[in-house]
């Protein structure tokens, strides 16, 4: 039965209320529609770019963007490295648009099989290993972990994922989430892909704990940025089975959770200069429409005509306005009609 050991430090506490503050702002944010849209595809290309890059694609951001706007017929490797994880990760959007993700074997096999095809033999896609793999210290190329044993692999990875399952609700989900991303690669149920599996996998579970902005988040940006602490943090050294009852998730959490806090200001920062352009700044009257339907539940036009002096067709282009910007939708018809704010 899978146990892991860990501590709640001051540091990790901390960081979990930072990011529970992160997120209720972050959600409670309103942004049009045109400008979601491009700051998801943004955060899509930077996906694609860090997390394939930490394993070793040499294609740079400006490449990538090329690639996922033209896709190319005839794809080299890492081309297809980066087509491949794009294409995970619009799954998982849309999962996630439906729900909060179950984080089960199918799903990973399907993570793992939609980042690998055509990389990889097609009977390796989707399927747990069946041989012994080693892990090299690629500055040395010299074997530093020996993972579990490919007849233990799936026993480990079911107790793994029927851990998160019955801890959902008990255990914070941040401090889930980095057990699972950790002990996945420990563990390295496959023959390839392990590492970007464990990244969108663990995606999942940050959508599951509610963060609205699931779209727009780019953690894999904040292992990038030093890989070598990423691999020190997430990996471990020696041969599993001697190594198994000793290891302690608690600097990784730290190093995780810092990363969530790190890439939550990024897309902070990114909402503030959204908010700012002229285009979807809310003036008075958008501030109090928006403000009396959060108070109210709805409004109509009369409504609307009692809290300001602007004339009819004045303010039909108001409440258009913020149709356009994707802020609220309209229902009903004729004098039935009312307005409300778009889920979103």
């Amino acid at each position: 039965m899978f146990n892991p050991r860990y501590a709640i430090t001051n540091k990790l506490l901390e960081n979990i209320k930072r990011i529970t503050a992160l997120i209720t702002q972050l959600n409670s944010k309103r942004l049009p529609s045109v400008v979601l849209h491009a700051m998801e595809k943004e955060a899509r290309e930077l996906s694609a770019h860090t997390s394939t890059s930490i394993e070793g694609n040499p294609l740079p951001l400006a490449e990538v963007k090329r690639i996922l706007k033209n896709r190319p017929e005839n794809l080299r490797d890492t081309e297809r490295e980066v087509i491949n994880y794009n294409r995970a990760l619009e799954d998982l959007n849309k999962i996630s648009r439906q729900g909060p993700p179950l984080l089960n074997n199918k799903l990973v096999f399907d993570i793992q099989r939609t980042i690998t095809k055509g990389l990889i033999e097609n009977h390796l896609c989707g399927k747990l290993r069946c041989e012994p793999v080693f892990v090299n210290d690629p500055r040395t190329g010299k074997t530093v972990y020996w993972p579990p044993d490919h007849k233990d692999v799936k026993v480990l990875l079911d107790e793994l994922l029927d851990f998160i399952k019955k801890n959902q609700g008990k255990i914070d989900p941040l401090i889930l989430a980095g057990i699972f991303h950790k002990q996945f690669v420990i563990i390295h149920p496959f023959m390839d892909g392990n590492g970007r599996t464990a990244r969108l996998a663990t995606k999942a579970l940050l959508a599951a704990m509610g963060l609205n902005t699931f779209d727009l988040f780019c953690f894999e940006n904040y292992y990038s940025a030093n890989v070598g602490r990423y691999f020190e943090k997430v990996g471990v050294r020696d041969n599993y089975y001697d190594i198994k009852d000793k290891i302690n998730f608690a600097g990784w959490l730290e190093y995780f959770t810092d990363g969530i806090i790190d890439e939550l200001l990024r897309v902070s920062k990114e909402m503030r200069s959204a908010e700012l352009t002229p285009e979807t700044a809310l003036k008075t009257h958008d501030k109090q429409i928006i403000d009396h339907i959060g108070e109210n539940g709805f409004i109509t036009d009369k409504e609307y005509s009692a809290i300001t002096k602007r004339a009819k067709a004045t303010r039909n282009k108001d409440l258009n306005r913020l149709i356009g910007m994707g802020l609220i939708k309209k229902l009903g018809k004729g004098k039935s009609t009312y307005y409300k704010l778009t889920e979103k």
